[in-house]
């Protein structure tokens, strides 16, 4: 039986504004009705497997939990890396849990956040994948490359065996000449990332070669929690875990490494140029969302989220345009918008980290406006959620409703707030606020007060584990 197991770390910072690091492009809607990690989801669809296993950090742990639940499918759990460790100890606790809950499954290892356009392909790659690893071969897949792509790592594929090759080689991202060479060659493919073998097969080759990870992987799960939905290993064993990537841990030293070619139009949308090629163009290659007008405008990226965003006379662009920032690149310099992000970084902006619309786990929140001494925030309840109780120190809270009903407490009271009704919350009262009903809950909170910061919460009580012992 074969396990998937999504890999949903990483920030994305190539796709910056739309992918920020609370919020990276494997939870966007990059295209299409569903976000990447559950277009991912989706294409196992038809393969014959056993729910999935996510592996994801920390602060994104409800945002993988609600796309999963969105689209109706069971899980095998949610892990939460402590910290990041790259893919080699996050694929080892994986192997682990998997040996755990079953004899000795097939691992599918699967980023969240790559395009993939030919489902069937993919399925029969990895079925033919499947035949080998079960032979206790450990198999990676070769995208087979139409043209000689710089940003991307190569496999060299040696002899062939059975319906694969063998590894000859793992080669570092080339030039320009060199990929063009490779590509010609036709012994050469995309290093994709995506990998499947017996999860003992991986322990086993891991505790040969890296036996460091191996040792640190084994003690973090042996002080296993759950929460929810969420697997929680031992946080200090975990961070004494050497950080390495599967490539260089296992792939690159093992005898048993197995290349299965797929050409399933494969991406992993490492940046605009990317995103842009994978995208639906129009006649002048232009790949438009949101609410775009063009005019002699050519081979041009535009997200417009919430404005008209128009164009003129343009070319080779990427324009995005979020709530909170805008970019404008020329399309062959978009891989350089992560200096961007490092910027804002070293400045301690938000943006870097935050969109202005905020997701939690009972909802969503946006920041319309701020100033000295006020906040205003447009608040989203789903249906039956409850925020925390807790206090502000620095703050009172206006809550006005516009749609839905609310329940709040403020400290030993309770009161319905129907729509076009408003309350007030004052510093320091223990206050909860409740949907009980059947549609979202739509306020507006007004904050005003000497420090607004998201860190003056005390919480007391929190159905979703955010309150620390």
């Amino acid at each position: 039986m074969i396990t998937p197991v999504i890999m949903a770390g990483g920030s994305g910072t190539r796709l910056w504004p739309l992918s920020r690091s609370n919020y990276p492009k494997q939870f966007l809607k990059l295209s299409g009705e569903y976000t990447m990690l559950q277009n991912t989801l989706n294409r196992l669809n038809g393969l014959t497997h056993s729910p999935a296993m996510l592996i994801c950090n920390e602060e994104h742990r409800f945002i993988a939990a609600e796309q999963v639940r969105q689209l109706g499918v069971e899980h095998s759990g949610i892990f939460l890396e402590p910290v990041g460790r790259n893919t080699a100890p996050a694929i080892a606790l994986a192997a682990f849990k998997a040996i755990e809950m079953s004899e000795d499954p097939l691992l599918l290892v699967l980023a969240a956040d790559h395009v993939i356009e030919d489902i069937a392909s993919f399925q029969h790659s990895v079925n033919q994948a499947a035949e080998l690893a079960l032979q206790g071969k450990l198999v990676t897949f070769g995208i087979v490359g139409n043209k000689p792509e710089t940003g991307y790592g190569y496999i060299k594929r040696g002899e062939q065996y059975n319906t694969g090759f063998v590894v000859n080689s793992f080669v570092e991202k080339p030039d320009v000449a060199t990929a063009e060479r490779y590509i010609a060659s036709g012994d050469y493919y995309w290093n994709s990332g995506m990998f499947l073998f017996k999860a003992s097969r991986f322990l086993d080759e891991l505790k040969m070669f890296r036996p460091d990870i191996y040792e640190a992987c084994e003690k973090a799960i042996k002080i296993q929690s759950n929460d929810l939905d969420f697997i929680r290993v031992d946080k200090t064993e975990f961070e004494a875990c050497p950080d390495e990537s599967i490539d260089y841990a296992v792939m690159e030293h093992t005898k048993d490494a197995v290349v299965v070619p797929m050409d399933a139009g494969w991406s992993d949308v490492g940046g605009f140029a990317a995103l842009w090629e994978v995208s639906e163009q129009d006649a002048n290659g232009n790949a438009f969302k949101g609410d775009v007008k063009a005019v002699d405008t050519k081979n041009t990226l535009v997200f417009g989220e919430d404005k008209l965003v128009a164009t003129v006379g343009v070319k080779d662009l990427i324009i995005v345009n979020t709530k909170d920032a805008v970019l404008v690149a020329h399309k062959d310099k978009s891989q350089h918008v992560k200096a961007i992000v490092q910027q804002l970084k070293s400045e301690g902006r938000s943006e870097a980290k935050l969109h202005r619309e905020v997701y939690r786990p009972w909802g969503k929140y946006d920041s319309v406006d701020s100033g000295e001494r006020f906040q205003v925030k447009r608040i989203t309840v789903k249906p039956g959620a409850k925020l925390s109780v807790q206090m502000h120190h620095h703050r009172a809270e206006h809550w006005i409703v516009v749609s839905g009903t609310a329940k709040v407490q403020i400290d030993d009271t309770e009161q319905f707030v129907t729509e076009n009704e408003s309350v007030y919350i004052p510093i320091t009262a223990v206050h909860a606020l409740e949907n009980p009903g059947k549609v979202d809950l739509e306020l507006i909170e007004v904050q005003s007060g000497s420090y607004l910061g998201e860190d003056d919460i005390v919480r007391f009580e929190d159905r979703y584990g955010r309150v620390k012992g």
